[in-house]
């Protein structure tokens, strides 16, 4: 038998290998089988449908306990009162005291100020944890502890009273190693990893669209549990979620090295420095110019700031309406209760479904426009840059590049992406337009009509971490991602203090709905320091740490 000569242009792997998942001699009946596997593994068990479903598991784990746990410190309270006041005689609930109201809501905000400062820590925590271990078993830490969390809460349930509460609020502590903020922001960094660039804005959307769809459905189930078969029963039924939740991150997500995230350009940078540098990504960003000038880009400086702007604009919306809801058409909390459910329903579905489309035909519109941009990694590259360096080849997850490399080509994966950045713009613009109509609401369903409508303005924040991750270099992504998630959070923070202010002193003088109006003008603010925020300019490159250059820095 006669051999072939190999020589430098020989394959290494024959063409029948099985790394193209098709095997040409195998039988008719095994061909059937492997294509009904693979269609199953496209359309079911994809990893974009594995990162949407652990979203979704893990977001109802959490959304058990959250009408609960009011409810149990209300009892709590109510047990205190009556420990140093005289037995209750008379119709209807022994509860039903303003003075038990007032202490349960004192006690309520402290455990909502204590979840917010802790949760804000655990991003740092959660992000270190991503480029120590990994981004899986950093998820499962995050879905793990919280179940230690409830199992805790458990026996404040079944000590009751003052030392209940005090349990209560101690388990927030826990919140700094596992929580609710450090779980949004691995599942988001493990999304940015695996779904491919044209994917990444739209998987953002689903992914926060599930989330508001477990919400909705913790709400509703937790509730009905706490009055079937009694408070505790909604935490034991969350232990066991978050158990399941852990074991589903462990088998259904793949694993991810830290050491790929960082692009295996330069060393990981550890210790206190890899703890805080979610916060280097928002300085300037040195780029160098296709004529070797070094110049600042201010993109994500200006990103973050109308972000933090449009929270603080939109985030009380949901908590206004319903203040106002109560406090001007006299909403009973069954009627908050639906309007609650039927918003993060409709937010949902808005995400999961239409958000999608409405960004790839968007990309495909702003590429017929715009035929001259074609990002890659959110710096638009010239067709001449030859990639040089491995980490710089692009090659799909279990195969092998065949040929050698060339210069990209025109159209590319992430092509399109300016108008992730214009759809964030009039977002904004929607959003607070439809929040400023919720203001000349004179009836009932008018305020049931308004949220109903402001889930159609939802695709902001998956759009702005669509353009974060575009605007950063690869290895900053992880670091991109907890640095926008802070700004949310602190913003969140904000406008609960602000706008809480705002709308006492307004509903003071009869003039509640004027909230609206405020929250319109933030929102156009907000618009008009996103207009300031750019890609990179046609043909830069950013600038890492550890490039030393000595070129004069122009503003750009």
């Amino acid at each position: 038998m006669a051999q072939t000569t190999a020589d430098e242009t020989t394959r290494l792997l024959p063409e029948s290998s099985p790394q193209n998942g098709h095997n040409e001699i195998d039988t008719g009946k095994r061909e059937g089988g492997r294509g009904l596997l693979d269609w199953l593994r496209q359309s079911l068990f994809h990893v974009e449908k594995r990162i949407l479903f652990a979203g979704f598991l893990i977001t109802l784990s959490f959304s058990y306990t959250q009408v609960p746990i009011f409810y149990a410190l209300y009892l709590m309270e109510c047990n205190v009162y009556y420990s140093n006041h005289p037995p209750f005689a008379g119709p209807g609930d022994r509860c039903s005291v303003n003075e038990v109201a007032a202490r349960t809501a004192t006690q309520f905000s402290i455990l909502g100020m204590a979840t917010t400062f802790c949760g804000t820590i655990n991003l740092f925590v959660a992000g270190w944890t991503v480029k120590r271990f990994g981004p899986r078993l950093a998820l499962m830490v995050q879905v793990f502890v919280p179940a230690i969390r409830v199992a805790t809460q458990i026996l404040g349930v079944m000590a009751g009273g003052q030392v209940g509460i005090i349990v209560f609020q101690c388990t927030q502590l826990i919140t700094v190693i596992g929580g609710p903020a450090g779980y949004i922001l691995v599942v988001n960094i493990i999304a940015g990893e695996l779904v491919t660039p044209s994917r990444r804005t739209a998987v953002f959307g689903m992914l926060q669209g599930c989330l508001m769809l477990g919400q909705g459905i913790g709400y509703l189930v937790g509730g009905m549990i706490g009055d079937l078969w009694g408070v505790q029963r909604p935490f034991e039924v969350a232990f066991f979620s978050f158990l399941i939740a852990t074991v589903y991150c462990y088998m259904a997500l793949p694993y991810i090295s830290p050491e790929s995230m960082s692009n295996s350009k330069k060393p990981a940078v550890k210790g206190i420095g890899a703890f805080f540098a979610p916060l280097k990504v928002l300085v300037p960003q040195r780029l160098r110019l296709p004529d070797g000038s070094i110049v600042e880009n201010y993109g994500v400086m200006f990103l973050c700031a109308g972000v933090f702007l449009g929270v603080l604009a939109t985030g009380y919306a949901p908590l206004l309406i319903q203040l106002y809801g109560t406090t001007s058409f006299h909403f009973q909390q069954s009627d908050n209760g639906y309007l609650m459910s039927g918003f993060a329903f409709m937010r949902a579905l808005f995400l999961i479904i239409a958000f999608p489309p409405i960004i790839s035909r968007g990309r495909a519109w702003y590429i017929a426009r715009h035929p001259e941009q074609t990002p890659i990694n959110g710096q638009p590259q010239r067709s001449d840059d030859i990639p040089t360096r491995p980490e710089e080849l692009e090659a799909p997850m279990g195969t092998y590049a065949e040929d050698e490399p060339v210069a990209p080509s025109d159209a590319k994966e992430d092509e399109g992406t300016g108008f992730d950045l214009l759809f964030l713009k009039w977002s904004l613009v929607l959003d607070g337009a439809l929040t400023m109509g919720a203001a000349f609401a004179t009836q009932k369903w008018h305020i049931f009509l308004a949220a109903f409508l402001l889930p159609f303005a939802s695709g902001t924040a998956p759009a702005a971490k669509g353009v974060m991750t575009e605007m950063c270099a690869p290895s900053q992504r992880p670091d991109a991602l907890s640095a926008l998630t802070l700004v949310e959070n602190i913003a969140r923070l904000a406008t609960q203090g602000l706008f809480g202010f705002i709308f006492a002193a307004l509903a003071g003088i009869d003039r509640a709905y004027l909230t609206f109006f405020v929250n319109a003008a933030i929102a156009l603010l907000a618009v008009g320091v996103l207009f300031l925020s750019q890609y990179a300019p046609s043909g830069s490159k950013i600038i890492e740490d550890d490039e030393g250059e000595e070129s004069e820095i122009e503003p750009s």
